[in-house]
């Protein structure tokens, strides 16, 4: 798996850490989990966009591209780190973002990715909806090579068959962590919305005749659509490194944690949340691993996942966008103590 011919700038700081969750293993009675770290970088509040964007840039700036125009919702993550990493290689950054999110309250509007995309001096173009956004793009294409710009043009997530490559990549990284820790992992389980980064896994893992088994824990589509994502950039991704495309068997689907929509919470997410927060001291994010990780806990509790087996759960980071939600995390928690508060009344009377 020769990723040398490729163009890619570096953004990272590679590998990330692999942490064995003793404590979590504990409260859940269950298997053994490692959390792969990619929360944890240098650049941009670190995030699985910056393997995605080493490759991106790689190509954009092999091709002499000056300016990035990409796309997200209001609070994405992906817009964020391209913010960040133009700032880092002197590139002029355009966000053209949705307000797709039925959201509006004033944190969610103005803090988080939002208030980072500004500091690190992104344009950042607001559009009401996907009709807008493209009538937007369109018109800031054209200034913009009017002006004598060279433009990249990077699709939402930066999920496209060069973008899939950075986690090509982090296949390989994983599986060498776990090879000299002398640990055999069953299976690793990942958010799926764009579907980029579970691609390049499942592409990756393939490539390596690895057989653990990848879990992609839906965010905002159905398991048919993102299970028809992943498979187009699986293929798009092996058509660049001219690969023949891999039969997917050990990669499963499963949508019953999306809830009401994309960037929606649910109960289940903030328990998970707070699972995870109070057991390792890490916070995961609302919209992306949240939702992974209520799709973890729930295949433990229900016997899914074994109590013998040997979990990694990918940590894509995200924690800047928990700010835009802290209006629900805070209600979440308080009606949390309520019900801990009730039933130590009960105690007592009893």
């Amino acid at each position: 798996m020769d990723l040398s011919g490729q163009p890619r700038t570096p953004l990272g700081t590679w590998p990330t850490p692999l942490e064995d969750c003793e404590r979590l293993r504990a409260h859940l009675g269950g298997p053994r989990v490692l959390i792969k770290r990619d929360d944890v970088n240098t650049l941009g509040a670190g995030g699985n966009k910056l393997r995605k964007l080493e490759f991106l840039l790689g190509r954009a700036l092999a091709d002499g591209a000056d300016t990035v125009i990409t796309f997200g919702a209001l609070q994405t993550n992906h817009g964020r780190q391209t913010a960040a990493a133009c700032a880092r290689l002197g590139l002029v950054c355009h966000l053209v973002l949705t307000a797709s999110v039925p959201r509006d309250s004033e944190e969610y509007r103005s803090s988080g990715n939002l208030l980072l995309d500004a500091l690190y001096g992104a344009e950042v173009h607001v559009c009401r909806d996907g009709e807008e956004t493209g009538r937007v793009y369109d018109a800031l294409l054209a200034d913009l090579t009017a002006a004598g710009r060279r433009v990249a043009t990077f699709p939402v997530g930066g999920s496209d068959g060069v973008g899939a490559l950075g986690y090509v990549a982090a296949a390989a990284e994983l599986r060498d962590q776990l090879d000299a820790a002398g640990i055999r992992a069953d299976r690793v389980v990942t958010a799926v919305g764009s579907a980029g980064t579970a691609a390049g896994l499942a592409l990756g893992i393939a490539l390596l005749d690895w057989p653990v088994r990848l879990d992609a824990v839906c965010v905002s589509h159905t398991a048919e659509e993102s299970t028809a994502d992943m498979t187009r950039l699986v293929g798009e991704a092996a058509g660049v490194l001219g690969v023949p495309v891999p039969r997917l068997a050990l990669v499963r689907v499963d949508d019953a944690f999306v809830g009401p929509g994309y960037g929606l919470p649910t109960e289940e997410m903030w328990a998970a949340l707070r699972t995870v927060a109070r057991t390792e001291g890490i916070a995961l994010d609302p919209v992306y691993t949240g939702k992974a990780a209520a799709g973890l806990l729930a295949g433990i509790a229900s016997g899914e996942i074994g109590p013998n087996e040997t979990v990694v759960f990918l940590h894509t980071g995200g924690l800047p966008g928990l700010f835009g939600y802290a209006r629900d995390a805070a209600e979440s928690m308080r009606a949390e103590s309520m019900r801990a508060g009730s039933m130590c009344d009960v105690t007592t009377e009893r």
